[in-house]
């Protein structure tokens, strides 16, 4: 088990930039695959970002491809997800996830482990 705590979410206008940060606790941080995903009012939670299980390949969903970075250090068991050019449409509550294997990197399914989420607002 890692317990997860995302930060660095706020109110930002369109075209700014924001990193959000995800702190883990627990054991072989290292040995997990780590996402973001986002969930808009209203809507079902969606895969924004996430590494393969050994870390080598990262996927982005499209709507994010080209503006959202998602990189870790395992040393301060932390995941990142750099968003630059943010648009309005990019409001939501993004949550960390941790998997260790099993599943498609792009289902909510294969994780198992989530943060508690931080709040995104884009103003146009």
């Amino acid at each position: 088990q890692v317990q997860l705590v995302e930060s660095g979410g706020g109110l930002v206008q369109g075209g700014d930039s924001l990193r959000l940060s995800c702190a883990a606790s627990g054991r072989s941080f290292s040995s997990y695959a780590m996402g973001w995903f986002r969930q808009a009012p209203g809507k079902e939670r969606e895969f924004v970002a996430a590494f393969s299980l050994n870390g080598v390949t990262t996927y982005y969903a499209d709507s994010v491809k080209g503006r959202f970075t998602i990189s870790r250090d395992n040393a301060k068991n932390t995941v990142y997800l750099q968003m630059n050019s943010l648009k309005p449409e990019d409001t939501a509550v993004y949550y960390c996830a941790a998997r260790r294997g099993g599943g498609y990197y792009y289902t909510r399914n294969a994780y198992d482990n989530w943060g508690q989420g931080t709040q995104v607002t884009v103003s146009s």
